[in-house]
């Protein structure tokens, strides 16, 4: 568990700086003033969604895909929940913000998805020899 969070905290890092840094340079005409927010809602989800998939494998190992597929779908609800909470919540009549929120977040859903994937089958690695449990 430690070691996702280090590899968290630095694909965290790298996101951020870059999300930074083309906040400064371009202003909010590429990055929407709410993708921070949008950024946290996603390190958080990946956290829960790991800590589930962890708790699911530790009681019982022969269930991954069955915890793996129901985290990825709580991530997708989570997820379509916001966007319908933002277009709800005045969102829809931004004009071209609209767009830019969409992308950031599509972008960084991505990117977090693709994170998730890399650090379980990482992970999963040493566990596929026999005889090795999950601690």
């Amino acid at each position: 568990m430690l070691q996702f969070f280090r590899q968290l905290l630095i694909f965290s890092l790298l996101i951020g700086a870059v999300l930074y840094a083309l906040h400064t340079q371009y202003g909010t005409t590429i990055i929407h003033p709410l993708a921070g927010y949008i950024f946290g809602f996603f390190i958080l989800i990946t956290i829960i969604t790991y800590w589930i998939n962890l708790r699911l494998v530790r009681i019982s190992p022969d269930n991954f895909m069955a915890a793996y597929f129901g985290s990825m779908v709580l991530r997708l609800l989570l997820s379509l929940g916001l966007v319908l909470v933002y277009l709800y919540r005045g969102g829809a009549r931004e004009g071209d913000a609209r767009w830019t929120f969409l992308g950031a977040f599509f972008i960084l859903y991505f990117l977090f998805a693709g994170f998730e994937v890399w650090t379980v089958l990482s992970n999963l690695r040493p566990f596929s020899k026999r005889g090795v449990t999950i601690t």
